[in-house]
Order: C-alpha cells, then sequence, then structure tokens
C-alpha cells in the first residue's frame, strides 16, 4: 500500500497544489537539556512551513547523529527515536522542496565529513539562485553528493571542503559565495551556527534559554520551548554559538529585501518579523481592503483558516457583521488513503462546507489570502451560491500573484498563475464571483509597515530584488540536468542568457 504523503493543506489533487510554504528550522545549544526533544516541538511549532519531510541532528561532542525521513513530524519521530537522540546540541528541519525532488535523499539535516574528520550538519529555509555554480565548485573538489539534487548539500559539502580552516572560517569563505535567499541552522561536534543572506529575505530569529541558545525560522519555535527572544538574526551576518559563549560576524553587508508574502500567509498569524506582528498586519490588510473595495453587503466570512484575520479587519472597517460561512475539516490532508479520481473530483468540498443556515439569503464577503489557480475559489464560491447565497464577492488580502517565486516559495508556473493571463473582469468571471478586488500593493506595504524598498514584492511586480541566472540554469529540477547542460555549455561555447521577462512571467 503506497504511503500518504502526510500533506496539511495542499490540494487533494498533488498536481494541483497550491502556493507550498517555504521550510521551517530550528538549533539549538543546550548543555544538558534533551535537546532532540527541544528539537522536535520547535519543528512541530514550524509544521506549516514544511510538510514533506522532517529531520534532526544531534551531537554529544563526539559526533553527529542525522534521523530524518518523508512525512510530517510527528510521522518521523516517536519516543524512542528521540531517547536514542543524545546530546548538547541539535538541529532540525521541516521541508517543503523547492530545490531538488521530494526524496528521502533530500530531506534535511544533509550530512557531510571532512577529511580532517569533523562532520557538519545543515538545514535550510530558502532557496538559491547560483545553484549550478555551486555544483560546478563541489565537482572540482572532488565532493560526491551521493544522489541528493537539492542545493542545500551543495553548500554543506563546500564547507566541507575546506579541512584546513575551521569549519567557522570556512563559513566566511563560503557564504559570500552562495546567492539567493537562506536561513541556514548548521552544526559541527560542538557548535551551533546560524546565517542568514544579506538580503534577510526569510526570516530567523535567535532565542535564549535558561541554559542555552536557540534559533529558529518564528518566534512561535521559541515560544514553545520556553525561550526568550532575544532579536532577529541579522541579514548578512553568522552567528556562533559553543562553550565559549555567542560570536557573531558579518560575511556580507546588509541589504534587506524581507519576503512580502511572509506577511500574507507564510508566517504563523503569532510570528513577528521586523518588529511587526502578522495578526496585526492580515488584520490592518483586511482594513485596506475594505477601504479599496467597499461593497453592500450582510456577512463577512473568511476562507479558513488564512482568511480569517483579513475578514475581521474588513468586518471591522466596514461595517458589515463578521460571521463564519465555511466549516473546515481539520483531518483532511492527513490520511493515508490515496484518493481515487471519484474522491479527488470532490476536491475542496472535502476540505469545506458552507454553514448553510449562515449564508442562505445572504449577501456575502468572503476573504481570502491569495488566489494562484482560482480551483479553490471557484469551487467556494459555487458551493455558497447551491448554499443559498444571494451575491458573493470576492476579496483577497494581497496584490494579483503573477511572478514565479525563486527564493523559497514554491507557487505554481507562470503560465499557470490566473493572474499572469488575465486582467481583473476575466479572474471574476473564472471564479464566478459577483465582484473581485484585491488589496493594493500599495496598501500591502503600508499594512507592514516596512518601507517598500527593504522588501522582495516579486511576485507581485516582477522586480527581482537578488539576480537571476540563465533560465535554464534554475527551477527546482535545475541540479537533476546540470551536469548535461554543462557538457553541452563547454562543447559549444556558448553562454546561458539570463532570463527575460516573458519567459520568466511563462516559468
Amino acid at each position: 500500500m503506497p504511503r500518504g504523503d502526510g500533506r496539511l493543506s495542499h490540494e487533494l489533487d498533488p498536481h494541483r497544489p497550491g502556493p507550498q510554504d517555504a521550510c521551517g528550522v530550528f538549533g539549538v545549544w543546550a548543555p544538558g537539556e534533551e535537546v532532540a526533544k527541544l528539537t522536535y516541538f520547535g519543528l512541530y511549532a514550524l509544521q506549516h512551513r514544511g510538510q514533506e519531510a522532517a529531520g534532526i541532528a544531534v551531537s554529544d561532542g563526539s559526533g553527529v547523529v542525522v534521523y530524518k525521513d518523508v512525512g510530517l513530524v510527528a510521522q518521523v519521530f516517536d519516543e524512542p527515536t528521540l531517547a536514542s537522540l543524545r546530546g548538547h546540541l541539535a538541529i532540525g528541519h521541516a521541508r517543503y522542496s523547492t530545490t531538488g525532488d521530494s526524496t528521502w535523499e533530500n530531506s534535511q539535516p544533509t550530512l557531510q565529513s571532512t577529511s580532517s574528520g569533523t562532520t557538519i550538519a545543515l538545514a535550510h529555509n530558502g532557496n538559491l539562485v547560483n545553484t549550478a555554480d555551486l555544483a560546478r565548485r563541489a565537482a572540482e573538489l572532488g565532493m560526491d553528493s551521493r544522489g541528493s539534487t537539492n542545493d542545500t548539500s551543495l553548500v554543506t559539502m563546500l564547507l566541507a571542503g575546506h579541512p584546513d580552516l575551521s569549519v567557522e572560517a570556512a563559513a566566511m569563505e563560503v557564504l559570500p559565495t552562495v546567492e539567493g535567499a537562506f536561513s541556514f541552522v548548521f552544526m559541527d561536534e560542538n557548535t551551533l551556527y546560524a546565517a542568514r543572506d544579506h538580503h534577510g529575505v526569510r526570516p530567523l530569529v535567535l532565542g535564549r534559554l535558561e541554559r542555552g541558545w536557540v534559533v529558529a525560522s518564528e518566534q512561535a519555535a521559541l515560544d514553545i520551548v520556553g525561550a526568550s527572544v532575544v532579536r532577529e538574526v541579522e541579514p548578512g551576518e553568522l552567528i556562533a554559538i559553543d562553550e565559549y559563549g555567542l560570536r557573531s560576524s558579518r560575511f556580507a553587508a546588509p541589504d534587506p529585501k524581507g519576503c512580502l508574502f511572509e506577511y500574507v500567509y507564510l508566517a504563523r498569524p503569532d510570528a513577528t518579523i521586523n518588529g511587526r506582528n502578522m495578526y496585526s498586519t492580515r488584520v490592518e490588510i483586511g482594513r485596506k481592503l475594505a477601504a479599496e473595495h467597499p461593497v453592500e453587503a450582510d456577512l463577512v466570512i473568511p476562507v479558513p483558516e488564512s482568511g480569517t484575520p483579513g475578514a475581521i479587519g474588513y468586518a471591522e472597517a466596514s461595517g458589515i457583521p463578521y460571521g463564519q460561512g465555511l466549516m473546515k475539516n481539520a483531518y483532511v490532508g492527513r490520511t493515508f488513503i490515496q484518493p481515487s479520481q471519484t474522491i479527488r473530483a470532490l476536491g475542496v468540498r472535502l476540505k469545506l462546507n458552507p454553514l448553510r443556515d449562515n449564508v442562505r439569503g445572504k449577501r456575502l464577503v468572503v476573504v481570502d489570502d491569495s488566489i494562484v489557480r482560482g480551483t479553490t475559489q471557484r469551487a467556494i464560491v459555487r458551493m455558497l451560491r447551491e448554499a443559498g447565497a444571494l451575491e458573493v464577492h470576492v476579496r483577497i488580502s494581497s496584490p494579483p500573484v503573477k511572478w514565479p517565486c525563486f527564493y523559497g516559495i514554491d507557487f505554481a508556473t507562470g503560465a499557470e498563475l490566473l493572474a499572469n493571463g488575465m486582467d481583473m473582469e476575466g479572474i471574476r468571471r473564472s471564479i464566478g464571483a459577483d465582484s473581485l478586488g484585491y488589496v493594493s500593493l500599495e496598501g500591502l506595504i503600508a499594512a507592514s509597515e516596512q518601507p517598500k524598498n527593504r522588501l522582495c514584492r516579486a511576485c507581485f511586480d516582477g522586480e527581482y530584488p537578488i539576480k537571476l541566472p540563465a533560465s535554464n540554469l534554475i527551477g527546482k529540477h535545475v541540479l537533476e540536468g546540470v551536469g548535461r547542460r554543462v557538457e553541452s555549455e563547454e562543447l559549444s561555447g556558448d553562454q546561458p542568457a539570463a532570463p527575460s521577462a516573458e519567459q520568466l512571467s511563462r516559468s
């Protein structure tokens, strides 16, 4: 019997997923504590960021042990497994794949030993854009990827490729050459490290335990293990934590470009990024939606759960009552039973069901976080009409997603993004709504309380802050074929051209 994928939020048809979350990373240095269990609970709090695989690496000072597998955190680990992972420092990872297939070989943390006997384990949130170049460098060092085809394994190999240097010194050599979005947590036998790319695209926060330190993608992972927030890891900063305390170094000058989609959807509502709480941000987005796209209606309802804060804000600003109109089945996606085509055809109905008495005879405002392909919104509008709604007005807490992300979010390809090929009226007709309104990019930026020039807005406006390589040297499966491409380029003498705007919109 095939194993279920354990996904929480994917569509039932695995070939038509919505936007997939970035990964979650966690690291702890705490002698005398059960670091594997602390890491387990930290990953549990970060499960929303990655549901394909989970792993933990632990060191007791004499060696590094990694345990990882495909599945949710609670599926991969049990009490006996965690009890066997003993040590004083650990790192963990909850994965959604953005480079490399969803396989055991590509699960994290990745592991590599140096010729001098040091072992390095590394976990990564984000996505790199010079993966092909890193693969060449690793090959020149004679490093073996052992079947892995993700960008994380390449960074681990490059760190291990400097046996004459300490891991900390090797990191200061390697990190400036790594391009793209990354929040790394990594370790050797004695030291915990954390690093964030100089744009700070993905979040990373530092916390303090009574007898140690913690780093994690989001504050919720600190809260669950009882750590107090110290600060965010700065863009371009490398942190090292060992028996001598905490050290900070700069490997690049900061040029902040935090991901704007974190404010919309990726981060948990209880997360804080750049001093801004995500729940408060999303409520404010809803208020701006109401100001920008007012409508006469009887009830504001969210698409649970991601649309809830925006719906609350819309109701507050518009004066229209807030209520529930859709009930979510919290267990869909956790099943090990593979859906047949007949069951798959039910689609959204297995996840959401209308509250008929609440919506019958009413003009509804339905608030959701984003539209990617439009499949979910189309089904929701149809369900609500069948349940007796008189009108269905859709309001979206983000601008139209028109451009693919290369920095750690796996949207649909540009050709599949509904807003990429349709104007507003075309999208409205496609999903069957009586009216449609997206929050403006200016409104979203204002709600984030961040300067526009400190945010990555590429999926909304196509302005990529990190230079992209040639279109044939980027993408989720770049490493599966990079060897063939490199050989072809060397034989022909051709140099790959950077992708055009048209190519990006179709990619």
